[in-house]
């Protein structure tokens, strides 16, 4: 299992498993731990190449991010926490009643994103994102189950010139892991690569 760096901060790591992508992180939505920010200035339009492999074709695409603002630290606070103490049914119902902070687009469809948090890592800054809606779905298996994977999730690090890229799981689901991060479970076979090609205010 792919995991993240003790502040909790999204690495692009991670095995396939059958048809879903089980990451452990230290903290995969809040970038978790830690209290320092990054440098990034909101708003902000990004627009990046998506390509995604599975055993049969690659997919590509092209995927718009808006983040207007991050969130605030206290809703921050009551979104981990509801996952730490309630699972993913508290996660859900706490996360779904916070006002939008942008959007994740891809063709026609868009979600909303309520989750939006940014920390630095030495060496540039990551950023993790959390739409309430499932983007899209994309298994080998048409049969598969999508009941649960509510969520859409992109995770981003930008180096010191501002260049960006990192994954999206257009569907997932989480859950709390043993040691005290997040288990995030991807419906699709491979995480989407994202690579930022346009960044504006």
């Amino acid at each position: 299992m792919g995991k993240m760096s003790p502040t909790g901060l999204p690495r692009a790591t991670g095995r396939i498993v059958g048809l879903t992508r089980a990451a452990s992180v230290a903290g995969v939505l809040a970038c978790l731990a830690g209290s320092t920010r990054a440098a990034g200035v909101y708003p902000v339009t990004m627009v990046a190449d998506a390509q995604v492999k599975t055993a049969n074709a690659t997919v590509t695409s092209s995927v718009t991010i808006r983040v207007d603002r991050l969130m605030e630290e206290n809703r921050r606070t009551r979104v981990t926490d509801a996952l730490k103490f309630n699972g993913y049914p508290g996660f859900l119902n706490t996360l779904r009643p916070l006002p939008p902070v942008g959007t994740i687009e891809l063709g026609t469809r868009k979600v909303d994103i309520r989750y939006a948090y940014e920390q630095e890592d030495g060496t540039g800054r990551r950023l993790a994102l959390v739409a309430d809606r499932p983007l899209f779905f994309l298994a080998a298996d048409p049969s598969k189950a999508r009941a649960g994977y509510e969520l859409t999730v992109v995770l981003l690090r930008f180096d010191q010139k501002g260049a960006g890229e990192g994954t999206m799981a257009g569907a997932a689901r989480v859950k709390p892991a043993p040691d005290g991060g997040v288990v995030l479970d991807d419906f699709a076979e491979a995480p989407v690569q994202l690579k930022i090609r346009e960044s504006r205010p």
